[in-house]
């Protein structure tokens, strides 16, 4: 069949904080830019963070760009890339300040200057007190940075390709990347869209989780692409559980609750974050709070009936500063957990949240793979930035605030390297078959008459994945998972859809998200089963403690085989004198 093709200079995918600001850099440049988005651009995940976005302003103590770098390295648990962190909270306070004259509406201090708030993990003076470091905007930081960055897309002449899902890339025998095969979902037409530079702009995969704060479009699919494209994805055993998603729902409630003075509360109403860090107490980083937490659980004091969660308690903040600084806070808590924050606290438990692990990239957003030397090469014409991409800023467990901050500076110093990059020639032909893989996906749903249910397969994933693969992970638990993760990645080759319409057919959509999911979910589970140590957000019973001398190293799974490769860390900062592993304690 005769595919459309349309040619652009770059093609983004994904419209979230990373796409956008990586568009606008890429337009502004008078480039044309195709940016595709699952859903309207401002409706985004990114929609979804709440706290700030993590920068040294120093606004209201005093701070300076090496101790965020400290507290992002301590966080990492050491498995961060030094040089990449640099670069980020270096670059902190200038993407802050672009932000703001872009007309992102900041919350005020008396003086004019943007507020700032406590957040977990960020400290004064080298991990000595917790420092006012996250810039919000109350508690919709996220919902006000989106729409910013949109609105300044529209100024700039962005082309939307709204309510598109995008299937796989093309790549050429010499492997560089040419594009991607698209799919309107109102139509159900198949397009290939060719340019010079594809960025993968497409979020995380928390929706491998049965509990997760994550959106339903959160599956992964620039992860699935990649990992069909026969590139590793890295790191992909390190999932950060947030300390306090709603009980029930999942939906999360921001740390910015703790930075405004909030405090977790056992069923004999102690504050027993005091016991397991007792400088940082409920500011700590977050895998040390959602083991605390679920630590009180397992041992008995967990609230409620089931005695199976956590209390948030805020009420002693007084309304005004609820609603001044928390509003949305207490909307979700009254219509998510039908408890009021402003009289009675509000049940949390540790819940999915982001992906520390995700695309090989390094700090300018080039996707990187081993080169058989002991180096790293570049994949031509391939990008990647924010919660998909690993440049690894984040290592084993990521500080609060960083990941709108991570958004801003690796979307941005993308754009500036594909723009770098862009030579002028004319595109690559392509080759006749560059559109044969995701074609061959869709004549299979279109084809198979029975087999198993889309929900089904998808629920046994996420059921297995929060079993075995959670806040606490155990060796044999570890061992069966990867039995029953392989056992379901077979069930999902074998999937039907009973509506073969195609006009606006989600069940396709659903079915083609699947597969993606199911990548991610052998990549985590496999990279888990094999890393023999506790570090970050992976916490082992068989090996409670960090293990330096054999696992400072980077996981990089391949699909093919679900083979794994390790990659030394990065310890090396840009300027300035690395930070040496040590204990981590808060």
């Amino acid at each position: 069949m005769t595919i459309d093709k349309r040619r652009f200079d770059a093609v983004v995918v994904g419209a979230g904080g990373s796409g956008l600001r990586a568009a606008l850099g890429l337009a502004e440049a008078d480039l044309r830019v195709a940016v595709l988005s699952k859903v309207f651009p401002t409706r985004s995940h990114t929609v979804a963070a709440q706290g700030g976005v993590a920068a040294s302003l120093g606004n209201v103590t005093e701070d300076n760009w090496h101790w965020h770098m400290y507290d992002t390295v301590k966080g990492s648990d050491y498995l961060g890339d030094q040089d990449a962190i640099e670069f980020m909270c270096r670059a902190a306070p200038e993407v802050v300040y672009e932000l703001e004259h872009f007309g992102m509406p900041f919350d005020r201090l008396p003086d004019g200057r943007i507020y700032q708030r406590p957040f977990g993990g960020h400290m004064q003076g080298y991990g000595m007190n917790p420092v006012e470091r996250a810039c919000a905007a109350a508690d919709r930081t996220g919902h006000a940075m989106l729409h910013t960055l949109y609105q300044r897309n529209v100024r700039a002449g962005t082309q939307f390709f709204v309510e598109w899902m995008a299937l796989d890339l093309i790549r050429d025998p010499e492997g560089d990347v040419l594009g991607v095969v698209a799919m309107e979902i109102e139509t159900g037409e198949v397009m290939i869209l060719q340019a010079h530079a594809t960025l993968l702009a497409t979020g995380g995969a928390g929706r491998i989780f049965a509990s997760s704060t994550n959106a339903f479009i959160n599956t992964g699919d620039g992860l699935g692409m990649v990992a069909r494209a026969g590139l590793p994805l890295q790191d992909m055993e390190f999932f950060q559980f947030h300390p306090t998603g709603v009980y029930g729902a999942g939906v999360l409630i921001t740390e910015g609750v703790r930075g405004e003075g909030g405090f977790l509360l056992n069923k004999n109403g102690e504050r027993f974050m005091e016991r397991y860090a007792p400088t940082a107490k409920d500011l700590a980083s977050r895998d040390v709070v959602s083991r605390a937490m679920a630590t009180e659980i397992k041992e008995g004091r967990g609230c409620g009936e089931e005695a199976d969660h956590i209390l948030l308690k805020l009420d002693h903040l007084g309304a005004e500063v609820i609603e001044k600084r928390l509003p949305g806070i207490r909307e979700i808590a009254i219509k998510f957990a039908s408890v009021d924050p402003v009289k009675e606290p509000i049940p949390v438990v540790p819940t999915a949240h982001y992906m520390m692990g995700g695309i090989p990239a390094n700090y300018r957003g080039q996707v990187v793979v081993p080169d058989g030397r002991g180096g790293e090469q570049v994949v031509k014409g391939l990008y990647a930035a924010g919660e998909c991409a690993c440049v690894s800023v984040h290592g084993a467990n990521r500080l609060g605030c960083n990941s709108l901050l991570d958004l801003l500076v690796f979307g941005r110093a993308a754009a500036r390297q594909m723009i770098d990059d862009l030579s002028g020639e004319p595109h690559k032909p392509l080759a006749a078959d560059a559109a044969n893989r995701p074609l061959a996906r869709l004549a299979r749903l279109e084809a198979q008459k029975a087999g198993e249910s889309v929900a089904e397969v998808g629920a046994a994933m996420s059921r297995v994945m929060q079993t075995f693969c959670g806040v606490f992970r155990f060796p044999d638990g570890l061992a069966e998972g990867v039995r029953k993760i392989l056992e379901i990645a077979e069930r999902a080759g074998r999937t039907h859809i009973q509506d073969k319409s195609k006009v606006f057919n989600t069940a396709r959509v659903e079915a083609l998200e699947l597969e993606n999911l199911i990548e991610v979910a052998l990549a985590t589970m496999i990279s888990a089963e094999a890393r023999k140590e506790s570090r970050g957000a992976h916490d082992r019973s068989d090996y409670p403690g960090r293990d330096d001398a054999n696992w400072m190293k980077h996981t990089l799974w391949y699909r093919e085989g679900n083979r794994l490769e390790y990659k030394p860390v990065k310890l090396k900062p840009l300027t300035v004198k690395g930070f040496e592993p040590k204990a981590r304690v808060y």
